[in-house]
């Protein structure tokens, strides 16, 4: 779940500030959310989008999944193009692939693996729930990191609802006051 950016910003942020959760993701992952997010916003220079991919890189420890494209041939799902992402899920003993995209990973497929589904609104949620101090410290970071323009707690939340977290934006308003 790495476009769009200030919903990759939040995810980062719980994993490498957090320390939350271990991210994982792969070379093909980066050029895939490198191509939509081109493809969605052509005045962007590649080189920015590319210095990007390093930085998420060297945030997150032991990040980068390598050794899965051998797995890809005998791997099924309704869209091929998708099997990259539950090798890259097998290979680094994942316990979840986090996306909007949950139609594409039928859940009997994923239980071969032990694998979990999880859609970003609820993964962030369930952050909550295990450490609420930590989440609250992590959308308080992304949120003033923004310096142009910067933007209130309630103008970041509603961008977090626009991303698509009703859920954990519904949570997190109690908390804006901190945000």
């Amino acid at each position: 779940m790495l476009y769009p950016a200030p919903l990759r910003d939040l995810l980062l942020e719980l994993a490498a500030g957090g320390g939350l959760y271990r991210a994982k993701w792969t070379e093909d992952i980066h050029e895939e959310w490198i191509r939509n997010l081109l493809n969605d916003r052509p005045d962007l220079k590649p080189e920015q989008i590319h210095r990007t991919r390093e930085l998420m890189n060297l945030a997150v420890p032991d990040c980068l999944v390598r050794g899965y494209q051998e797995l890809i041939p005998s791997l099924t799902l309704p869209d091929e193009n998708d099997r990259h992402v539950l090798a890259a899920a097998i290979v680094s003993a994942s316990d979840a692939i986090v996306t909007f995209n949950l139609k594409d990973f039928p859940k009997p497929v994923l239980d071969r693996y032990q694998l979990d589904l999880t859609h970003p609104d609820d993964f962030v949620f369930n952050q909550l729930g295990i450490n609420d101090a930590a989440v609250l410290v992590s959308v308080q970071r992304c949120r003033l990191r923004l310096k142009n323009p910067p933007r209130s707690a309630a103008e970041y939340l509603d961008t977090l609802e626009r991303q698509g977290l009703p859920k954990t934006v519904s949570r997190l308003r109690a908390y804006a006051g901190v945000i």
